[in-house]
């Protein structure tokens, strides 16, 4: 019943009202019990239809308020079709409903009948304000106090400026600004607000409890007389489902975002707690299958019987991610028997609804004592359990609880939780396979790096690989020290373009690759020209294969940095393919970065490799490295390499404290890109435990070559080595006179084993064959072969040199 006070003291009745709210489009949204008592319509028979229906004869033009638009006040007069079908005449004033920002968000409608002084007539409107199934309100600006109906008195609240309507808290002071603003600026409103549902028990409402959320509808009440604002009419709609639908979506458009964001298993169950707890659930777990742990392949479909599952994460809406109370500690595993609800839900595959009421429920928390006593100190009522499963694979299962102060759970949370779990059942599984795929490629990756290095004297090694961290994949970064010929080493490091098990099998066939050159002695530069052509083959190769192979495979790419040191000339040479140049540590503590001419990358093809000569001090470092040593996002090369200058140069007692100090001088906790580092410190052959001579092409000198092998090996005490090193001497020396070319040498070196070299300026390299009964030679050979340890032959500048290596005699 609206009322208007003329200042006499006395109230005027302006007509029975009926309020109808319509939204932009025309279309009824509410229904108040006032217009069913005018119009004879029930609410559910006219909501959600064409306002315009209720007009009796379409054609009146002052009717076509109905079809309301704009944001402006809208009042006329309409006939109106009664539910028996008689005509009722009606007044109609339009009041658009704003939002916050001042847009249209419907319109309140009040349908008036023409005025009548009779008292009943005045009672009926007043029963239909009161009896409205809507919270109606008006708010007198005069005496400050509130008109409700018996629906607005249903939640009111006393404030400091009387009672105030549904939808309104104690000294809302939001609510009551948006009312003096509508009665200042006569302009009509809308007010949001929600709150935590009052809980009915003696504990607090907990983070998850249900909210209510109300919309209010304000618009001005004038006097009709002289249009002054009088008051301020509201109408306040329970949005509550609607508010708990949104918050359902953001729940889940927040999934998306925050569930998943790493390729780590652990750290997706986390971030799934982390989310469910507090907004959907007081408590939250993830239990895991230990193969998923591991990356392995779980069984297909759904977990039959007692399953046995691993705790990778829990969190408290009260304690957070460190709950010392629960059931299963983080890392711990426990098995749930076939009728608790994690089972039932892992057998069946869908999610379980349970709770306090359901025998099975009572009969798995008695079985546990830790649980029993977490029921009892937080009142635990009720649980959801709900499989995460991806692909068609059971992973684990995730389990939402509410205790003491929350609701129980709705089937809109169980449609929820299984959604949640589902994203995060996609995640963990993404991580498990990248998992499994990291865990092969790295199993691959150190079946195919040196496990222990090969001994040899001309050099001093200690090294590290360091695999990229959790978020990349596995590289293809390798190093290796190969044992030459003339005690000298070849130490080389590499990096293969890509990440994954194709970057591991690459850096395998090179590997393998290098050895084998490395074995033939060729140069530095003359290696990397071979190499380079061998990747040119194989991405030749790769091309022929089916189209999907190829494209899993991709093109090859990779660096390589070869380097031979000879600690009798103290010269070590160099030749790169694209790769970053060491650094050398003096001993006199210079550091610097070697200058060489890098190559092309290995697989371009047509251009040359140079090669770089170092004659070093004996004691002198040198550091080989790969690229994700030196290179981060928030430096630069240049800076890196200075960071490595620096820590080399830091003293430190041995090599491997070096590399300890270097890596953690350069490297994050967990590194962007892999890493490969070897150190070598070289040593040097000096002149006592070198012989060399200078031989004729003479077939004469051979006897003198016998004897000079002879008194040089008493001087180093190796008699015991005269016999079969004389025979080695006779038989290379005789070779090189009758098949080589002069100049010819001979050279003995004593180190951990006895080397015979002998030289000359030919290019032909012999070869063993089987010599016939009557063949008078063919023989020298095969038994400098059968007498030594090893023998080969390499390349010089010059022609060649054979060399033969044996074992020191005992002692």
């Amino acid at each position: 019943m609206a009322t208007y006070d003329q200042g006499d003291g006395h109230r005027r009745w302006s007509a029975e009202v009926a309020t109808v709210t319509v939204s932009l489009g025309g279309i009824v949204t509410g229904w108040s019990e006032g217009a069913r008592r005018l119009l004879g319509h029930r609410a559910p028979d006219v909501v959600g239809r064409a306002a315009a229906d209720l007009l009796l004869g379409r054609e009146a033009p002052q009717a076509a308020g109905l079809a309301l638009t704009g944001s402006q006040e809208w009042s006329g007069t309409a006939a109106l079709r009664h539910r028996d079908g008689h005509r009722v005449e009606v007044t109609l004033h339009a009041h658009p409903s704003l939002g916050g920002d001042g847009t249209p968000q419907g319109f309140v409608v009040a349908v008036t009948t023409t005025p009548a002084d009779s008292r009943h007539d005045r009672t009926m409107v007043e029963w239909a304000f009161a009896q409205a199934s809507i919270a109606l309100s008006a708010y007198s600006t005069a005496s400050r106090s509130w008109h409700l109906n018996a629906a607005a008195k249903g939640g009111e609240h006393v404030s400091g400026a009387g009672r105030a309507p549904l939808g309104a808290a104690p000294a809302d002071e939001g609510f009551l600004r948006c009312v003096r603003r509508v009665a200042d600026e006569a302009t009509p409103m809308r007010y949001e607000r929600f709150a935590p549902e009052p809980s009915s028990g003696p504990a607090p409402a907990s983070a998850s409890a249900r909210h209510r959320a109300w919309i209010v509808e304000l618009w001005p009440v004038r006097d009709p007389a002289t249009g002054e604002v009088v008051g301020v009419g509201t109408a306040a709609f329970d949005s509550s489902d609607q508010h708990s639908a949104r918050q359902r979506l953001a729940l889940l458009q927040e999934a998306g975002t925050s569930i998943g964001t790493t390729l780590n298993v652990t750290r997706t169950a986390q971030e799934l707690a982390a989310l469910a707890v507090p907004r959907l659930a007081d408590f939250a777990s993830v239990d895991l299958l230990d193969s998923v742990l591991r990356g392995e392949e779980p069984v297909p479909g759904p977990v039959e019987a007692t399953v046995v599952l691993r705790r990778v994460a829990h969190r408290s809406a009260t304690r957070g991610e460190v709950v010392p109370d629960a059931a299963v500690d983080l890392g711990g595993i426990d098995a749930y028997p076939p009728f608790s609800p994690p089972a039932r839900c892992l057998t069946s595959g869908r999610p379980v609804l349970s709770g306090a009421d359901d025998p099975d429920f009572a009969r798995w928390i008695a079985g546990h004592e830790s649980r029993t006593a977490a029921v009892q100190t937080y009142g635990i009522h009720s649980v959801i359990a709900t499989p995460l499963r991806a692909r068609g694979i059971t992973l684990g299962v995730a389990v939402f609880v509410r205790t003491e102060g929350s609701p129980p759970f709705e089937q809109d949370d169980l449609i929820l939780a299984e959604e949640l779990a589902g994203r995060a059942a996609v995640g963990v599984d993404n991580a498990r396979r990248y998992t499994r795929e990291r865990t092969n490629a790295l199993t691959l990756q150190r079946s195919l790096l040196p496990r222990d290095l090969p001994k040899q004297a001309a050099v001093e090694v200690a090294y590290r690989y360091l695999p990229a961290g959790r978020g990349a994949g596995v590289g293809g970064d390798w190093f290796d020290v190969v044992p030459l010929s003339g005690t000298r080493v070849a130490l080389v490091v590499g990096d293969v373009v890509g990440y994954g098990i194709h970057a591991s099998a690459t850096m395998g066939r090179l590997r393998t690759a290098v050895r084998t050159l490395a074995d033939v002695d060729l140069p530095p530069d003359e290696l990397l020209t071979h190499l380079d052509d061998l990747v040119i083959h194989l991405t030749s190769d790769d091309d022929t294969v089916d189209g999907r192979i190829r494209e899993d495979s991709g093109e090859i790419g990779a660096t390589c940095l070869y380097a031979v040191y000879d600690p009798v000339s103290r010269v070590c040479t160099l030749a790169s393919a694209g790769h970053v140049p060491p650094a050398v540590l003096l001993p006199d503590g210079t550091v610097s970065v070697v200058r060489l001419s890098p190559g092309p990358l290995l697989g371009v093809g047509g251009l040359p490799f140079e090669p770089t000569e170092l004659e070093l001090p004996e004691g002198s470092l040198l550091a080989f490295f790969t690229d994700g040593l030196i290179e981060a996002r928030d430096r630069d090369v240049g800076l890196g390499l200075e960071r490595l200058c620096e820590a080399l140069a830091a003293p430190v007692p041995s090599l491997e404290v070096t590399c300890d100090t270097v890596l953690k001088a350069l490297l994050p906790e967990s590194p962007a890109d892999d890493v490969a580092l070897l150190l070598a410190r070289t040593r040097a052959l000096h002149a006592d435990q070198v012989a060399a001579w200078s031989l004729p092409s003479d077939p004469a000198i051979v006897a003198d070559a016998r004897a000079q092998t002879a008194r040089q090996l008493a001087l180093w005490g190796l008699e015991d080595a005269t016999f079969v090193t004389e025979l080695v001497v006779s038989e290379l020396v005789t070779n090189a006179i009758r098949y080589g070319a002069v100049p010819i040498g001979l050279r003995l070196i004593r180190d951990r084993t006895l080397i015979c070299e002998v030289s000359d300026a030919s290019n032909t390299a012999p070869h063993l064959r089987r010599a016939r009964t009557y063949d008078e030679g063919g023989r020298g050979l095969h038994m400098v072969a059968q007498l030594t340890q090893g023998w080969g032959t390499r390349q010089t500048p010059v022609g060649k040199t054979i060399w033969a290596e044996q074992t020191l005699p005992a002692g």
